[in-house]
């Protein structure tokens, strides 16, 4: 029996295999769109990568250069805020000088208006004190005359010499305040 299948077996086809005329045409077949897509399908494959490859290259370029630009605009617009921060401090140093000086002219302004103020004040109070003191005179010199004059009953107050004593008498009495201070 197994002689029979054995036998059997090499007169029948094995259903494994094709026939010869499958794998010739299947062949063909293959040949045939290997050539069509080797010849029509891989160059524009090619092509459409290539372009697609330089497309991409060109975005990268191009976003290089916009990178670079950038770069160069942030270290501008740096240089630009340094050189403001620097024109800031120098405005604030200048505008902390210009309040020194007004504040120095406005001391010495009124430095100034003080000491004239003061040599005014001392001025008219020695003017006040020097009417003071020939209005003193006068009136020391005619009660000293009246009184004088009560005193020995006569009237004095027209004697020049009499003048003249009150007159001595009352500068003597500076002359000798002045001596004790």
């Amino acid at each position: 029996m197994l002689n029979a299948l054995v036998t059997a077996a090499a007169e029948e086809h094995n259903p494994l295999l094709p026939a010869t005329y499958d794998i010739v045409w299947s062949l063909v077949c293959f040949v045939v769109i290997l050539v069509v897509v080797w010849k029509v399908a891989l160059p524009k494959m090619a092509k459409l990568l290539d372009e697609r490859s330089a497309a991409i290259e060109g975005n990268i370029a191009k976003a290089d250069e916009a990178q670079r630009q950038a770069e160069a605009a942030l270290a501008e617009y740096t240089a630009q805020l340094a050189e403001a921060r620097k024109e800031a401090g120098e405005i604030r140093d200048a505008a902390r000088e210009d309040g020194k000086k007004i504040v120095a002219e406005a001391k010495d302004t009124a430095h100034t208006e003080a000491a004239r103020i003061q040599t005014a004040a001392s001025s008219q109070i020695e003017a006040e004190r020097q009417s003071a003191l020939v209005s003193l005179r006068s009136e020391v010199g005619s009660l000293a005359l009246n009184l004088a004059g009560n005193v020995i009953g006569e009237t004095l107050a027209d004697d020049s010499k009499a003048n003249g004593v009150v007159d001595r008498f009352l500068a003597d009495l500076e002359a000798s305040e002045k001596a004790n201070h």
